[in-house]
């Protein structure tokens, strides 16, 4: 929406701000408001439980805190929704400390709506046989996409994803590029838990993953991340 400058208009307190006002745009477009909100972390959500349930029909992993409750799913008789929703509680206080509450309640009612949902996709979808790298793709694409929704939203998956954003927010470190490394690094050291072929279709899928944040997901690119 183009519209001209008037003394109503907030004074600059960013440099994006600063920008879009002498541009003529005002700078509130930049809010999404809660239908959009709740929609978006709906169909994340959705998205991000398929990808998973996606990954564990095939004994993949991905990193992060979901990576951990993977493992935590393939070695004992915990499920992947049970073991994410507990390891994520501590990672809440470092959302509540730089990220505000707004992004940690969303953040919470995202883990929450995964966690349960995840239990129940397989009374939905009945996966028959599926070529790996297929499964790598479209998988890493389905999490990816509903990351890079939870991101533009102000939400998170939770996990390492509040530290990756905490870093691009205060510490202009891409988030993309911070998450492969992370996930790669424990991916491999899956080494003990999964088969060797799984692991280099997880590293392919985490690649296909943090390809849509690294790509989509950039500072001052999306006014909605600042």
């Amino acid at each position: 929406m183009i519209i001209k400058k008037s003394r109503a208009m907030a004074p600059p307190n960013d440099k994006i701000t600063e920008q879009l006002i002498e541009e003529g745009i005002d700078p509130n477009i930049r809010e999404h408001t809660l239908p959009e909100d709740i929609l978006a972390i709906s169909v994340a959500s959705v998205l991000l439980s398929f990808g998973i349930a996606l990954f564990s029909e095939l004994n993949f992993l991905i990193g992060g805190t979901a990576g951990f409750a993977f493992l935590t799913q393939y070695a004992t008789d915990f499920s992947f929704g049970e073991v994410f929703f507990v390891i994520n509680i501590p990672f809440y206080l470092l959302a509540l400390w730089k990220l505000g509450w707004v992004f940690t309640l969303k953040t919470f009612i995202t883990v929450f709506l995964v966690s349960f949902s995840t239990e129940y996709v397989p009374l939905f979808f009945e996966f028959g046989d599926i070529e790996p790298l297929y499964g790598a793709a479209l998988g890493g694409f389905l999490i990816g996409t509903g990351l890079l929704m939870l991101f533009r939203h102000k939400a998170s998956l939770g996990g390492l994803n509040i530290v990756s954003i905490y870093l691009q927010k205060f510490h202009d470190i891409n988030a993309g590029r911070f998450q492969m490394i992370v996930d790669c690094i424990i991916i491999v050291a899956a080494i003990f838990v999964v088969d060797v072929m799984a692991i280099v279709y997880s590293v392919l899928a985490s690649v296909f993953l943090n390809l849509i944040l690294a790509v989509n997901h950039r500072r001052g690119r999306y006014l909605a991340l600042d």
